[in-house]
């Protein structure tokens, strides 16, 4: 009795550490995890992967934090990992490996009726920096500018900053959104609306990408596009098991086909 007592324990617990190992816990980035993620996960059972996936998306840096807490078997990050951010993965025992999986483009965008169609990198500077407040300053329709910005938790945000902002801070009457289709959202509703969003929401309902300098977000134009970023992936050391299989098929001609449906720019074309 005691004998069989042990081996239904043993059976019990097998099953759940079979169970855990087929749960990928993916945390992070809102511009990977709301479409691109997701959908490289669902194409990734299709082909026969055995795993149940647990994603959420609530700003790059919560990819370092779960990595670090082992919360997480995967970290999403539209930016690479800060120093001070390896520095915490590394205090817990975790050294991390960086894996890029795909190219961006950070896109202005504006009210569709909006009368302004491009604005140079100066004045994308002024308007979120707080220097310019009013659409009569740079050729629109008189009225106040309402900006939108990504939260202090985002990649994008900070992303954005250097980019687009030579490091200066966003101006104080900038509003902060949780993820780019809530930006695209209050844009699309607010004739004096200007956000930022990622290529994959460029043709989100009620806005429009404005160029700058007369450059316009494009995979042909991918290095040349002065707001264009690389986008990562991150695990615990050198991914194995079924995290190595999706990180793999992330990375491949299956993936990229993906990542080009989503709407970002697939690796080997942003060479």
């Amino acid at each position: 009795m005691k004998s069989a007592i042990i081996t239904l324990f043993l059976a019990v617990t097998a099953a759940a550490s079979l169970q855990a190992q087929t749960t990928l816990r993916i945390r992070g980035s809102d511009t990977l995890g709301a479409k691109l993620v997701p959908q490289l996960a669902e194409a990734f059972k299709k082909q026969g992967g055995k795993v149940s996936f647990d994603i959420a998306a609530e700003g790059s840096s919560t990819a370092f934090t779960n990595l670090a807490s082992g919360t997480a078997e995967i970290g999403m990050s539209s930016r690479k990992v800060k120093a001070d951010e390896r520095a915490l993965c590394r205090s817990k025992g975790v050294t991390i490996t960086e894996f890029e999986v795909a190219w961006d483009m950070i896109c202005v965008v504006v009210n569709k009726n909006n009368p302004v169609s491009d604005l140079s990198k100066k004045q994308i500077l002024q308007i979120f920096a707080g220097d310019i407040k009013d659409w009569s300053e740079v050729g629109g329709t008189p009225g106040p500018i309402s900006i939108y910005t990504r939260n202090t938790s985002s990649g994008t945000y900070k992303d954005f900053i250097g980019l687009a902002m030579k490091g200066r801070e966003y101006g104080a009457n900038s509003q902060k959104m949780a993820g780019n289709e809530q930006i695209a959202s209050e844009v699309g509703s607010n004739a004096n609306g200007i956000g930022y969003v990622g290529l994959a929401y460029a043709n989100s309902r009620g806005v429009k990408v404005v160029t700058i300098g007369g450059q316009a977000p494009s995979v042909a134009s991918v290095k040349k596009y002065p707001y264009s970023r690389p986008t990562f992936l991150y695990t615990s050391g050198e991914p194995a098991g079924t995290t190595k299989a999706f990180i793999d098929f992330c990375l491949s001609g299956g993936g990229e086909a993906i990542v080009t449906k989503v709407g970002f720019v697939p690796r080997s074309q942003a060479k």
